[in-house]
């Protein structure tokens, strides 16, 4: 890190009520080791504010892939150069962790100080939402929560679930989507698909379309563009939707996130 170089620290709300003491120690070793101003942010209002009066600060980002991607979508527009704290449950980092942010507030933090900056792709889709690692399509959605059962119904369930033959393989559930990379048709609602994934990589997005009875389909393309009936779609582990058309495109170098000098080994 460069003499002159002021980091801009924002703490999520989420890390300080999840694990404030991390939230300390990440503050304390950054501040020991740059020019630190440390913000906290109440709200995602707020937490917009802060990163659009940020200055020349660098800006470190203290949280979860939440805060991490909401940080993404507001500065990849100037390829502002991004660092990150990861504070929360391992379920919230995924996405961190699989770009090779360091576990642990100190080893990050010093990270932050010491690492390297590096370009990264990204896929940002025609609403302004960015994909940093995978997305998926469709999404199931999430059960409708209904009331508690009774005594009754949970005995009837069980005897159901005790005199039940024992399932075989599930058929694969399909889903009547038009799939088009760089203009090319992948797939059509006559020929439902069982599903879709994307990742950046390389400059382009790789596809990987996957029919419901045969080998998978694969390509790489700059713009994805997929339509059909309501359909909902997990980006970074997040689900999104439901819509009925959405087009994402790739940013080859879109992004840049500080990361350690030599790759972390994944865990």
């Amino acid at each position: 890190m460069s003499d002159h170089d002021q980091l801009l620290v924002i703490v999520d709300p989420v890390a300080r009520r999840s694990d404030g003491e991390s939230v300390r120690i990440a503050k304390d070793v950054l501040s020991a080791g740059a020019e630190a101003k440390i913000c906290l942010p109440d709200s995602p209002e707020e937490f917009s504010r802060v990163l659009s009066r940020r200055g020349s600060r660098r800006p470190v980002v203290v949280g979860d892939d939440r805060a991490l991607l909401r940080a993404v979508a507001l500065l990849h527009r100037d390829r502002t150069p991004l660092a990150l704290v990861p504070i929360g449950p391992p379920d919230a980092l995924e996405v961190a962790y699989g770009l090779g942010v360091p576990h642990g507030a100190v080893a990050a933090a010093r990270t932050v100080l010491d690492g390297a900056a590096r370009s990264l792709d990204l896929l940002v889709d025609d609403s302004g939402g960015v994909v940093l690692g995978e997305l998926r399509l469709p999404a199931a959605p999430a059960p409708a929560a209904g009331p508690a059962p009774s005594v009754w119904g949970t005995c009837r369930s069980l005897v159901r679930t005790l005199v039940r033959p024992a399932p075989g393989e599930p058929a694969a559930r399909t889903h009547r989507l038009r799939v088009e990379a760089d203009g090319v048709l992948l797939a059509d609602v006559d020929a439902p698909v069982a599903g879709v994934t994307v990742r950046p990589a390389g400059g382009g997005a790789e596809v990987t379309v996957h029919p419901g009875s045969a080998p998978p389909r694969l390509a790489v393309a700059g713009t994805l563009a997929v339509s059909g009936p309501d359909f909902r779609y997990r980006a970074d582990g997040r689900v999104a939707g439901p819509v009925r058309h959405r087009v994402w495109t790739v940013r080859a170098d879109g992004w840049t996130l500080t990361l350690p000098k030599q790759p972390v080994p994944l865990a």
